[in-house]
């Protein structure tokens, strides 16, 4: 599976994740939110082993940039908050610094 998929996948395993503590301790939800919860982050930790790459750091620091686009796709899609033009041109940046981490000849 090529990086940016499972990236993808783990980018939506630890929103997931993150926002069953938030529904938890933010939106009083039941505690029982936190099984799932801490299912979907070890997931998450699971789906960062499977990239290809030498060194775990570098992994983690080209997930960045997608895990910045998914937080705000989940901003939008989960939340019904509209990012705005600030937030998009970070999102580009990211995934710019995620293509040059990924890509650069070693």
């Amino acid at each position: 599976m090529p990086a940016y998929a499972i990236y993808l996948a783990a980018a939506l395993a630890e929103i997931a994740g993150c926002f069953a503590f938030w529904a938890w301790l933010k939106l009083g939800k039941s505690i029982w939110w936190l099984v799932p919860g801490m299912g979907s982050l070890a997931l998450f930790a699971w789906l960062l082993t499977m990239v290809d790459s030498a060194a775990a750091g570098r992994a983690y620091a080209a997930y960045g940039g997608v895990y910045i686009a998914t937080s705000l796709a989940w901003l939008w899609l989960a939340e019904g908050v509209r990012p705005d033009r600030w937030d998009m041109t970070g999102v580009a940046v990211a995934l710019a610094g995620s293509v040059i981490i990924l890509t650069g000849p070693r």
